[in-house]
């Protein structure tokens, strides 16, 4: 990949009289808006040869020059952590993420995080907003996840993330049985008192999951869920306000419940669960540079997959 982006184009008839910014963010799509005024700013996107304000008016004729060289976007440290990869091209790559893997540095976790791992594998990615990564999984989540491997590709596919056109299925298992799939649209912000806890908060952001059975159990759920938004923790805490927390979870969890008569093995594999009961399952979205729609497919962890068959057996035993 390279670090020097040039770019050049004449201002058709049609553009003419436009704003700088408006009209190069429509002869450059494949770059945000903003990236583009902070270019022009900069004086690197000129107007025959001279550096303009993204406000100033351009008229038909005139030639935009682009070049820039890309810098690092941060001082992360390349780390050989192994990467399960599903797919992989020159723009994008697909990852099945482990749990316990952190996807981004922060407090306590500076180094050891997929971020670090994706800088070894595709050392450009420092080039590239937050290495590439346009959209996050919980340290103990597992599955799929999207990583641009350019910044062409990295504007896309956060479009397609705003718009809502990436589908994100997850499974799950939730305490509580549920007896029809629904819709929760239910506003998430910070939680008022915990800040690293989030909640429905009406005066939040827009969060909408829709979730439907899969399998019932004596007194849980095998559920899939499909992101419509994408919150943190928007899952977790959206089946614990409907009263179906997850499996597992140390923050959303709410209260242990048992099936009576329950096997040990089912007991101490339920209280014992070492995370939140969460798979990235499916990720389906429009190629960033063929624009084909594509779709990928995880399977489910071996942990999960066998906290599944437990409440199977617990559930034929008791017919």
């Amino acid at each position: 990949m390279s670090d020097l982006i040039q770019l050049a184009a004449e201002v058709p008839f049609d553009l003419g009289g436009q704003r700088l910014d408006q009209i190069a963010a429509q002869l450059f799509p494949e770059h945000s808006r903003s990236r583009l005024s902070g270019w022009i700013k900069d004086g690197r996107l000129t107007v025959d040869g001279a550096v303009l304000r993204p406000k100033d008016i351009v008229h038909a004729g005139s030639r935009l020059a682009l070049e820039v060289e890309l810098e690092a976007q941060g001082e992360w440290k390349a780390q050989d952590i192994e990467l399960d990869i599903i797919y992989e091209d020159e723009h994008i790559l697909v990852i099945d993420k482990p749990a316990g893997l952190v996807v981004h540095p922060a407090a306590g976790h500076q180094d050891g995080t997929l971020l670090n791992a994706l800088l070894h594998h595709v050392p450009g990615l420092a080039n590239v907003p937050r290495a590439g990564i346009v959209h996050r999984l919980d340290k103990d989540t597992t599955g799929l996840m999207v990583v641009a491997k350019t910044l062409e590709a990295h504007t896309n596919l956060v479009s397609q993330l705003q718009a809502r056109s990436v589908s994100r299925v997850y499974e799950a298992i939730v305490v509580g049985v549920i007896v029809a799939g629904g819709k929760i649209d239910a506003p998430i912000s910070r939680h008022g008192v915990m800040r690293q806890k989030m909640a429905v908060v009406p005066t939040g952001k827009q969060a909408i999951s829709h979730y439907r059975v899969l399998e019932r159990f004596r007194s849980h759920t095998h559920t899939r869920v499909k992101l419509e938004t994408g919150r943190t923790h928007q899952i977790r805490v959206h089946m614990s306000h409907i009263g179906f927390p997850l499996v597992g979870d140390p923050v959303y969890g709410g209260r242990f419940r048992i099936p009576p008569g329950a096997s040990p093995t089912l007991v101490e594999s339920l209280r014992d669960f070492p995370r939140q009961a969460l798979h990235a399952r499916f990720l389906e979205l429009d190629h960033p540079a063929s624009g084909v729609r594509m779709k990928w497919e995880s399977p489910l962890p071996d942990d999960f997959t066998w906290l599944l068959s437990l409440l199977r057996q617990d559930a034929e035993s008791f017919v």
